[in-house]
């Protein structure tokens, strides 16, 4: 981190920010505008922001099941990450299972 950066841990992010991600233009040219805004959302918050980010996600009538280029959905994506069971069983219980 640069020197004149100060680390910041725990910060609270308004419902605003939170939607703002909603309106994301997608992370590459082509990719399913529903999937990067999920990926970029799992990337960027914590848990329990992500919950509601996906209620927000949701009630825009958005698609969780949403593919990359490979097929994939998110879910699928980060079966296997190490730290993301919460974020599975957020994606789980909101109906992003198969």
């Amino acid at each position: 981190m640069r020197a004149d950066k100060q680390k910041v841990v725990d910060e609270v992010w308004e419902d605003e920010r939170i939607r703002s991600f909603l309106r994301k233009a997608p992370l590459a040219a082509g990719l399913d505008a529903d999937y990067s805004a999920l990926l970029h959302a799992y990337r960027s918050m914590r848990p329990d922001d992500f919950r509601t980010f996906i209620g927000y996600f949701q009630a825009a009538g958005r698609n969780l099941k949403a593919e990359n280029d490979d097929g994939e959905t998110l879910l699928e994506v980060i079966a296997n990450h190490r730290r993301a069971g919460p974020f599975r069983k957020i994606l789980c219980d909101a109906g992003a299972g198969r």
